[in-house]
């Protein structure tokens, strides 16, 4: 039997309290705001890395931040029911994929994940959970035991995600988009 070491890994998440939320969306806002290049020079909701589902009838808002991108259609068609009103299972799907333009750039395409606005220096918190007068969102960190072979893992599920993203739009345009990312906002 394989000797397996575990390490501690701190996992960062947003607690979604859907019965909090009043759907004044200001996390679509901020978001966006805040992922603008140059930062906060504007207000693309469709840019933003969380999403608030509404359904009138039910006056019920559920926020959505965007999740792994997946090359493929699932195989999932379930509905859900909550309060009486049947939901598609893509209502609270975090993935970017083919089958929505949820959480895609406007622009290119390309997948957008919830980074939990990863800054230097670091914020203490996203910014959606910063602006959410009603705590709908909260941020938690918890420490876990991982095995360390998931570090492989990780790094084949990278090279998979990027051999995917490098057939649908082409090695030259990923390279632009990763290009124009990276670019430091000073410049």
């Amino acid at each position: 039997m394989k000797d397996v070491k575990k390490k501690k890994k701190i996992i960062k998440r947003i607690h979604i309290d859907a019965d909090q939320c009043n759907g004044c969306r200001a996390c679509e806002a901020i978001c966006a705001a805040f992922h603008a290049e140059p930062r906060y020079s504007s207000v693309n909701p469709a840019r933003a890395r969380i999403h608030v589902f509404h359904d009138p009838i039910r006056n019920l808002y559920l926020p959505v931040y965007a999740g792994e991108y997946t090359p493929a259609e699932c195989a999932g068609r379930n509905t859900y029911t909550l309060n009486g009103q049947e939901y598609d299972e893509c209502a609270f799907c975090r993935a970017s994929c083919p089958s929505r333009d949820l959480f895609k750039e406007p622009d290119s395409g390309l997948p957008l994940k919830c980074d939990m606005c990863e800054t230097d220096p670091p914020l203490d918190e996203p910014m959606c959970v910063q602006v959410c007068i009603d705590d709908a969102l909260t941020y938690e960190e918890v420490e876990v035991e991982v095995e360390e072979e998931e570090e492989e893992a990780a790094v084949d599920e990278l090279e998979l995600g990027v051999e995917s993203l490098i057939d649908k739009y082409g090695l030259e345009k990923l390279m632009k988009t990763v290009a124009r990312l990276a670019t430091p906002e000073n410049e």
